[in-house]
């Protein structure tokens, strides 16, 4: 019981996602679910950083 109004908003929802016509950003996406974002320098790595974490790394394989 009361369960009809509430059945009623996700069946809304649902609808309205599944004929929406909208244009998704791959792009953003993929850099939101790695954690970046449209201002990071990923070339540029703090020594201290890669002196803490030197240790960790394998052989070089030069």
């Amino acid at each position: 019981m009361g369960r009809g109004r509430a059945k009623a908003k996700q069946t809304k929802v649902a609808r309205d996602l599944k004929y929406r016509t909208h244009e998704t950003d791959f792009g953003a996406l993929a850099n939101e679910l790695h954690g970046r974002s449209d201002d990071d320098d990923t070339d540029q790595v703090e020594p201290e950083v890669l002196e803490k974490w030197s240790d960790y790394t394998g052989p070089s394989r030069d």
